[in-house]
C-alpha cells in the first residue's frame, strides 16, 4: 500500500468553489447538511473563522471550517471527498482544528452532527462526548427531518 502525504494549509474565500465541489460529493443532499458557496464566503469574512484544507497528491481531498469566539470554538463543517475516505484525512483535519483551537486559547470545542452519521465514531475517537440533541434540525428538500447531535471536547 502506498502512503500518501496529507498536506494541510489555511484557505480562504478564493477556495470556496473547490470546497463547494467537495461538499457536493461528500454530503448527501437528502440530509440538507451542505452549505452554499456564498454561505462559506460570508462566514469566512467574519472574525475568528478559519478554513483548513487537506491536499493529497496536489488535489483538494477535504476541508474543515471552524470559528472561535473567546474561549469557545465550533467545528462548523468538515468533509472528505468520498474517494479519499478512511485514509486519515478526516482525522488529520480534526487534529489540526484542535491544535489551532489550543493555539487560540480555546477551552471547549463544539460540533453538531446528524444522528447516525458514521463520522460520529471519528469525533468520539478524538475525545468528543455527546452533550445534547436538536430534534428535527436538518431538513431535506422533500421536507423530511433529521435530528442533530451536539458534541463537545474540553481542550488543554
Amino acid at each position: 500500500m502506498t502512503t500518501r502525504v496529507i498536506e494541510l494549509s489555511h484557505g480562504g474565500a478564493a477556495d470556496a468553489e473547490a470546497v463547494e465541489r467537495i461538499m457536493a460529493r461528500a454530503f448527501d443532499p437528502r440530509f440538507g447538511e451542505a452549505w452554499t458557496r456564498s454561505q462559506c464566503v460570508g462566514i469566512l469574512a467574519m472574525p475568528g473563522v478559519w478554513l483548513t484544507l487537506a491536499h493529497v497528491d496536489g488535489a483538494l481531498a477535504g476541508f474543515a471550517l471552524s470559528r472561535a469566539i473567546m474561549d469557545e470554538a465550533e467545528l462548523l463543517l468538515i468533509a472528505v471527498d468520498p474517494s479519499r475516505r478512511r485514509s486519515g484525512i478526516g482525522g488529520a483535519l480534526l487534529r489540526s482544528v484542535i491544535a489551532e483551537c489550543e493555539g487560540r486559547g480555546v477551552r471547549r470545542l463544539h460540533l453538531e452532527v446528524r444522528a447516525n452519521n458514521p463520522a460520529i465514531a471519528l469525533y468520539v475517537a478524538h475525545g468528543f462526548a455527546p452533550v445534547g440533541t436538536r430534534r428535527d434540525y436538518y431538513r431535506s428538500r422533500s421536507g423530511e427531518t433529521f435530528d442533530a447531535c451536539t458534541y463537545a471536547r474540553a481542550l488543554d
